[in-house]
């Protein structure tokens, strides 16, 4: 797994920093190793602490803002889930010339799952569902909003200035006009008109983690929030192929508006991230060309 490109504006952090961090903040684990873990994603920093731990980083300031509710939410919400989620040990404060919060979790095993070699598709597929299911079935009170979560036609034109911007990029070989109809068919559903869902809201193969097939771990919980729940069907065309999508579908009992949104959703998502990221980041372009095939090879 390659390493990203970090954001312009992202702050630099380095071994020797996590190291002073770290042993300000919680002196009971000073001393022990700090590895710099690869990884696809561009907000946050991720580093091994010793053989059971990981240091969790925010980049950007828009990241540091997660690192809180991470903090408040992950607790709460960790009993309340069939899959593990990330456990908060230590809340790192400012320090050493590093600008925000952080956090030390519990090491989760597992490895990102990759789009086209899953080895238990229809059973990854099943475990997908039954996290996003207990998601939705949350009631706990006070839940911020999620940000992916509200209004369709918000990504409207973000998502059109990105097929503009693909049009210019022919060796993409995207055909604009046929996301384009996905597009308007997504933004043509109805809205969501029940009460807003428990949402991750960043079902990227990146945020899961599998071994022997099956879903071990959801990470990154920094979009969460409650919003529409097409916003967590991303894995149908980000990860599962076909005859898996028709189980992750069948399993949520998904309505057609919704499954129309969420298509819509993801592929948004993946225009966006594609003239982004086709030059940085390996993982994100490649997933987003992944995302854009999927959809438009639906029947």
């Amino acid at each position: 797994m390659s390493t990203a490109q970090p954001h312009p504006d992202a702050h630099p952090v380095d071994d020797a920093l996590v190291r002073r961090l770290v042993a300000s903040r919680f002196p009971r684990w000073a001393g022990l190793p700090v590895v710099r873990f690869p990884s696809g994603g561009t907000v946050n920093a991720v580093y091994r602490l010793g053989d059971d731990m990981a240091v969790r980083l925010p980049l950007t300031r828009g990241g540091a803002e997660d690192v809180a509710m991470e903090q408040e939410w992950l607790p709460r919400l960790a009993p309340l889930l069939p899959t593990p989620i990330p456990e908060v040990l230590g809340a790192g404060r400012p320090a050493e010339g590093f600008p925000w919060a952080w956090s030390v979790h519990r090491w989760l095993t597992g490895e990102n799952p990759e789009a086209g070699a899953l080895t238990e598709p229809l059973l990854l597929a099943e475990d997908l569902a039954g996290f996003v299911g207990a998601m939705r079935g949350l009631t706990l009170p006070g839940a911020p909003p999620a940000y992916r979560g509200g209004p369709l036609a918000a990504l409207d034109v973000a998502t059109r200035a990105a097929v503009d911007e693909l049009r210019g990029i022919p060796e993409e070989g995207i055909d604009c006009d046929a996301v384009l109809a996905v597009w308007e068919d997504a933004l043509r559903a109805p809205a969501w008109s029940g009460p807003p869902v428990w949402l991750h809201a960043d079902l990227m193969p990146g945020n899961l983690l599998v071994d022997g097939g099956r879903l071990t771990a959801v990470i990154d919980f920094g979009c969460m929030g409650v919003g529409d729940p097409a916003c967590d069907l991303f894995p149908a065309w980000n990860l599962l192929p076909a005859d898996a999508r028709e189980v992750f579908c069948d399993a949520l009992a998904v309505d057609d508006a919704t499954w129309i949104r969420g298509r819509g959703r993801t592929l948004s998502q993946a225009l966006i991230a594609l003239p982004h990221y086709r030059t940085t980041n390996p993982a994100m372009a490649g997933n987003a060309r992944h995302v854009i095939r999927a959809v438009l090879g639906e029947d």
